[in-house]
């Protein structure tokens, strides 16, 4: 086991000798220097010990506190003082202050061993403790999403690279500051500024999430959606001395959510909602008319006459670019609250709500006849279309909704059967 290598600064000498000798005798390897010149500094490099005995007075006139961090905090070496003063002017409230940082003149043999062994100790727990930290650092630094501390006062600590990103502000310019001034999060439903959280998971002592529809406002002012937790940071004694605000940017998962409800309640050809929507909110139009006296909406069953033949005489492209011009013409003789949808071929089914009474429906009928009687230029083509439409009024009594769809289809094929462009109200002798 190599032994410890110490250096004595010590301008008396037969004292630097007498402490060398001890320091000798329990085992050290020691080295001295009588007085703190120009070349001392120089001559620690060059003897590189694991400690410095320095007794402030063989600083002479230099300034204590200066020559002390140069060697503590430039040469990374720690120092033990040697005085026989420990209220020494303005060096007490720097140094002396800390624990087993100086010893006081005289000392025995064991005082002088005991602090020597203490002020090392206490490096090699600061180095373990740097070191873990340093890993820690890494782990934080390399991880896939953004990381920020504060201490128990909300203040930011520590910024990983992501974070950087994400925020646009750099961990030199955040660090000390009010973490809202570096983080901004504002509910993306009501606007309102996120402002407790930190503070609230501090207070409890449990992780919390953020809120499901938290955005990020960036320096530049972009939003982006972010997901994750905020934790109480607590010390070695289990003490809340902090949080940790741990978070991703998840613009994509929000896309990708998104998408699968565009998918499970949208035709994926004209964009119009499908099936599964348009019974939704049929059965809420039903729910509606049950609470509201006088609240009145119609289904109207529509399919375009003659589609195959137009699909097998130009092509399955041909019939899709219609059937999404269809949906746009659609949708342009409805108001704002109605629903049409594409049940799938050529079939679609419009939901008017709040209606006064069977006039509104017809005329909305009418206005699709009209409105699908002017001829679609595709594709360097001039084709025309019409609808057979069937309409059943919400009046019917019925408790499936479904019900409704079911007689407005059975008046459709009435009106199919009555010839092109027709509508036909539903009416109960249909299925008797």
């Amino acid at each position: 086991m190599v032994a410890p290598k110490i250096l004595v600064i010590e301008y008396e000498e037969i004292l630097a000798v007498d402490i060398t000798n001890t320091l000798h005798k329990l085992g050290y390897e020691v080295h001295k220097i009588i007085n703190f010149g120009e070349n001392a500094i120089q001559n620690i490099v060059e003897i590189s010990p694991d400690l410095v005995l320095i007794c402030i007075c063989s600083i002479g006139e230099l300034d204590c506190v200066e020559v002390i961090d140069t060697i503590k905090f430039n040469l990374k070496i720690p120092v033990l003082c040697l005085t026989e003063d420990p209220e020494h002017k303005t060096f007490s409230n720097n140094h002396l202050g800390e624990p087993f940082s100086y010893i006081i003149k005289p000392f025995t043999e064991k005082e002088l061993y005991n602090a020597v062994e203490m002020a090392l100790y206490k490096e090699k727990i600061h180095k373990q403790l740097k070191q873990e930290n340093q890993k820690l650092l890494t782990v934080i630094n390399s991880m896939g999403c953004a990381v920020v501390m504060t201490d128990i006062n909300s203040c930011i600590q520590m910024m990983n690279p992501v974070a950087e990103i994400l925020t646009g502000c750099q961990q030199k310019e955040a660090l000390g500051k009010f973490w809202r001034d570096v983080l901004n999060l504002v509910d993306q439903d009501t606007g309102e500024e996120i402002v407790d959280i930190v503070t609230q998971a501090m207070e409890t002592g449990i992780v919390l999430q953020l809120p499901e529809n938290c955005l990020l406002i960036t320096r530049d002012g972009k939003k982006i959606p972010i997901g994750d937790t905020v934790a109480p940071i607590r010390d070695h004694m289990g003490r809340i001395a902090g949080a940790v605000i741990v978070f991703q940017d998840i613009t994509q998962r929000k896309q990708q959510e998104a998408q699968l409800i565009r998918n499970a309640f949208y035709d994926g050809l004209t964009a119009l909602p499908n099936r599964v929507l348009f019974l939704d909110r049929l059965k809420q139009a039903s729910e509606r008319c049950k609470r509201r006296f006088n609240y009145h909406f119609a289904v109207l069953f529509l399919d375009l006459d003659s589609f195959k033949i137009i699909n097998d005489r130009f092509g399955h492209g041909m019939g899709d670019d219609l059937l999404v011009a269809i949906a746009r013409r659609l949708e342009s003789c409805l108001r704002g609250g109605d629903t049409v949808a594409r049940f799938g071929g050529d079939e679609f089914a419009v939901l008017l709500e709040d209606i006064k009474d069977v006039s509104d429906a017809i005329n909305i009928a009418k206005r699709i006849q009209e409105t699908l009687s002017l001829p679609l230029h595709l594709n360097g083509y001039e084709i025309s279309t019409t609808a057979s439409i069937g309409i059943a009024l919400s009046c019917s009594g019925y408790e499936e909704p479904t019900n409704l769809l079911r007689d407005a289809d059975t008046a459709m094929y009435r009106a199919k059967v009555k010839g092109k462009a027709n509508y036909i109200i539903f009416d109960k002798s249909f299925i008797d």
